[in-house]
């Protein structure tokens, strides 16, 4: 497992605590990338209720990626465990006359589907807790779906660090969807090829970010360059050290990177606040790594200023009081430019 070299690598920072699970994201990938035939079932933008299944249902089991540094064996999802493209009876509703008893149903009998257990969430009432996790490809520095394909179809570019499938090249063996921990990658049926998120690169090229990013209501993406020591993500990620990485046991060392859910306090039995977070700590760890805790910690003592009317950098990036210069900033496409909505 070799490192590959690129030049500059881009990233996405997403602050969990600020999606608002409203699918934006997602709608506006969809519309843009994967309304092809083949491409039904495809939502290369997901936003996952967590604790929850999530697309493909039950992927955290999946398999696949690294372990000291040796390939591991992952399960194929199906269709089925992305969730079937739903059918709607539109003529019978709108169509036929029937509009006062008809309602809108699915015709086929689907059994998963991308938010299938949104808003489900952990825990016991009154501790009941929830957070969305928005997911895309990961663009992997070491991208196990690029080892596992025979045919070389799968790449990393040099320029920016996006790794991209040949589909000339690709014959549908699908290896990669197997060798993928996150189960990212999805089968065109039609093609007979495999498919995924491209980071926008044809915006990307054009110092623009991508779709779900421009398109977040609440803010949440910060998307940018890691060498870039002047922009959010180098600072998110290198200096204040608070974005962290999904699952980073795989090995994959994937450029998304996470800033936590502060967890809500309990409620004890009389209805007081408890100093008890509400996500085990436990669990946050499950999926960010043990270091989990000290960076809710930070993240704390940094909110905190603010609140006392201090002075902090970390909550000043989060807060997106420059949005979108510190948001979106791509200096590789075109040193020090700035985007600014008109360019968008």
């Amino acid at each position: 497992m070799a490192k590959i070299k690129v030049k500059h690598q881009v990233a996405m920072v997403m602050d969990l605590n600020k999606c608002l699970g409203c699918q934006t994201c997602s709608i506006a990938c969809k519309r843009l990338w994967t309304r092809e035939e083949g491409m039904d079932h495809m939502w290369w933008n997901t936003v996952n209720t967590m604790p929850g299944l999530g697309t493909p249902k039950g992927w955290e089991k999946m398999g696949g990626g690294f372990k000291k540094g040796i390939p591991q064996a992952g399960k194929l999802p199906s269709i089925k465990d992305f969730g079937e493209p739903m059918e709607l009876n539109y003529e019978e509703v709108y169509y036929s006359g029937k509009s006062q008893q008809a309602y809108l149903h699915p015709k086929n009998q689907p059994e998963w589907a991308m938010n299938w257990d949104e808003d489900q969430g952990g825990g016991i009432w009154p501790n009941s807790y929830f957070f969305y996790l928005p997911r895309i490809c990961n663009h992997c520095t070491n991208p196990s779906c690029l080892e596992a394909c025979p045919r070389g179809a799968i790449y990393k570019r040099v320029e920016d660090g996006i790794v991209l499938i040949d589909e000339e090249r690709c014959k549908g063996y699908r290896y990669c969807m197997e060798a993928c921990p996150y189960k990212k990658i999805y089968f065109n049926e039609a093609k007979k090829v495999s498919q995924k998120c491209i980071f926008c690169f044809p915006r990307v090229e054009q110092g623009i970010p991508t779709a779900c990013a421009r398109q977040c209501p609440g803010r949440l993406r910060f998307v940018g360059y890691l060498d870039d020591e002047e922009g959010p993500i180098f600072k998110l990620v290198n200096k204040w050290k608070v974005a962290m990485r999904l699952h980073p046991e795989f090995e994959t060392e994937p450029n998304v990177y996470y800033i936590p859910p502060i967890p809500s306090p309990k409620i004890d039995e009389n209805f007081k606040i408890t100093k008890e977070p509400r996500i085990p700590l436990e669990y946050l760890e499950s999926l960010f790594g043990k270091d989990v805790g000290n960076v809710i910690e930070v993240l704390k003592n940094e909110r905190m200023k603010k609140t006392e009317k201090k002075s902090s950098e970390l909550m000043d990036l989060l807060i997106g009081y420059r949005w979108p210069k510190d948001f979106f900033k791509l200096p590789a496409a075109k040193p020090g430019s700035l985007i600014t909505p008109g360019s968008l």
